[in-house]
């Protein structure tokens, strides 16, 4: 990558959980950035067109990020994109992970003096991305329900949604596996599986706590928790990252996981598609580079 050429260009969606004209303020001034608001996809692509060399700035969450990168993606743009981080989402779970200050003008002072470091990536057959983490089953559903509670309770929407979700739900018929190998089958219904680069998701929750975000490899955890009490015991567990443990629950390491079964809801970086009755996510090592610390 070339030397980057002077000054910030930050971008900013108005569906980011958090974001607001103060906080947005402090990171563009300490920056000395331009300020780019984006509607829609099409207005990123917009101000993408304005870079001309700049740093790009994404002052959001996880959504924001994965949007920000899904579209330089799509651009080939992705490898020579100086890209920085103001996390003014709800969990922002990505800038945790990697230790980017959640103060709006600390993250900017980071992003002005910093220099980017490689990350992977997780790609799907389908065409997407994940920058932080994919899950599939009672998470989606659980983050379903945070996402209509977001814009009034704020971070505390994802573990009311958890428990509005984990009260309703049986599992499902899936069958996992890393590297060909199978993790788990459809003789036993799977309440939920987590494959990312990221540790958390929901605000800090340790879905994947030993994950590693430049290692070439996606971490895999299955839980087939289903009962009424081992729903609680896993609940309990997941929130201190004690969950690995549970005698319920399978980990893995690898390059690629496929899940294939019932049709299941699938989460991708805190943004809900489709349910899906197949999926399968590959890792591209050091596919992309964020200003960290």
């Amino acid at each position: 990558m070339s030397a980057p050429a002077p000054g910030h260009l930050l971008i900013a969606s108005a569906k980011a959980g958090s974001t607001d004209d103060e906080a947005l303020e402090a990171a563009r001034a300490v920056l000395g950035a331009e300020l780019s608001l984006c509607e829609a996809p099409e207005d990123m692509d917009a101000a993408f067109d304005r870079l001309d060399g700049r740093t790009l700035v994404v002052a959001g969450g996880d959504g924001s990020l994965h949007l920000a990168v899904t579209r330089l993606r799509a651009r080939h743009a992705l490898d020579s994109t100086r890209i920085g981080l103001v996390p003014l989402g709800t969990g922002n779970d990505l800038a945790r992970t990697l230790d980017v200050p959640l103060d709006p003008a600390d993250a900017a002072e980071l992003v002005r003096d910093g220099s980017p470091r490689p990350l992977d990536l997780l790609v799907d057959d389908a065409g997407g991305i994940v920058v932080n983490a994919v899950h599939v089953g009672i998470g989606a559903d659980a983050a379903e329900h945070a996402g209509r509670l977001k814009p009034r309770l704020g971070p505390v929407a994802y573990p009311i949604g958890a428990v509005t979700a984990g009260l309703r739900s049986t599992g499902w018929r899936l069958r996992v596996e890393v590297d060909g190998r199978v993790l788990a089958d459809s003789h036993r219904r799977t309440l939920m599986v987590g494959i990312g680069n990221g540790r958390g998701i929901g605000g800090g929750t340790p879905l994947l706590p030993d994950a590693l975000v430049d290692d070439g490899l996606l971490d895999v955890m299955v839980s087939q928790a289903t009962g009424p009490f081992a729903r609680i015991r896993y609940g309990a567990a997941l929130t201190k990252g004690a969950h690995l443990q549970d005698p319920a629950v399978r980990f893995a390491r690898g390059r690629s996981v496929t899940v294939v079964g019932e049709q299941v809801g699938v989460n991708a970086d805190g943004e809900t598609g489709d349910e899906v009755r197949r999926r399968r996510w590959t890792v591209e090592p050091l596919a992309w580079s964020l200003i960290r610390p």
